[in-house]
């Protein structure tokens, strides 16, 4: 009997919680340096994952949390355009 398949689970930077992969936003950072939203979850490069809701990108902004993940210093124009392009996905 083969067993069940496993859900991948991701945590949020903003609210620290575990949630199903496909329920939550990748961030990319591409292979080239740019950052940006990943909607399909399919590009290539380094992903970090926030929950869909805004609340969260501002607090994992605010701590600076994408650019930990990223080891790499984000301008607030990126931070800007993402948010823009977040609050047109909900």
């Amino acid at each position: 009997m083969p067993s069940p398949k496993k859900t991948p689970m991701r945590m949020c930077l903003g609210c620290n919680e575990m949630k199903t992969k496909r329920s939550m936003i990748r961030v990319v950072k591409s292979p080239e340096g740019g950052i940006f939203l990943d909607l399909t979850g399919k590009k290539s490069g380094r992903g970090a994952y926030i929950c869909k809701s805004s609340e969260c990108f501002k607090k994992a902004r605010k701590t600076r949390r994408f650019e930990k993940a990223f080891s790499c210093r984000i301008d607030e124009e990126i931070y800007d355009s993402m948010e823009k392009e977040l609050n047109g996905n909900e």
